[in-house]
């Protein structure tokens, strides 16, 4: 998962571990379980942490820093998201942003200048449509989700209604 998520292999490893570990675990043990350097596993963690996906804490007594995964399911996945968020999705609508100031010079330029403003104009809407997804708690999301085609459904009803009270006017 981490790799299609990407993260390289090791990082997805250092997770996949800490994440069905119940105890907190320190770099030395992780590196011994998965058989990697010690350099790796504080690269990787040094990763995991940017990504906001493991936390460190100090056990009474122990000098040694101690890594666990977050705990709750919906809270990896709108981390993540929310991650990729910032590292693909703002980048791609700032260039987009900036593409539409430059003037169009050229009946290509205005095809060209249109067709990126149609794909702002959907990517600023899923970024919209994101920022409502992360306001839902866990469980409404996994309501949203089950509901699937059943939306598809419901808005194909919605327009055949529509239609019909259109005509009746």
């Amino acid at each position: 998962m981490g790799s299609r998520w990407g993260i390289n292999r090791t990082v997805g490893q250092i997770y996949a571990l800490l994440f069905v570990t119940e105890r907190p675990m320190h770099a030395d043990d992780i590196g011994e379980k998965l058989g990697i350097s010690r350099s790796n596993v504080s690269i990787g963690l040094k990763e995991l942490q940017a990504w906001g996906l493991v936390r460190q804490s100090r056990l009474p007594g122990d000098r040694r820093e101690y890594f666990t995964s977050l705990g709750d399911v919906w809270e990896i996945f709108r981390v993540v998201a929310a991650e990729r968020r910032r590292r693909e999705v703002l980048p791609t609508l700032s260039v987009l942003r900036e593409s539409l100031l430059v003037k169009a010079g050229t009946p290509d330029d205005a095809f060209a200048q249109q067709r990126m403003r149609e794909m702002h104009e959907l990517v600023d809407m899923a970024n919209t449509w994101f920022d409502d997804m992360q306001r839902l708690s866990p469980e409404s999301m996994a309501q949203l989700m089950k509901m699937g085609s059943r939306v598809q459904k419901l808005l194909s009803a919605k327009d055949r209604l529509l239609g019909a009270a259109a005509k009746d006017e």
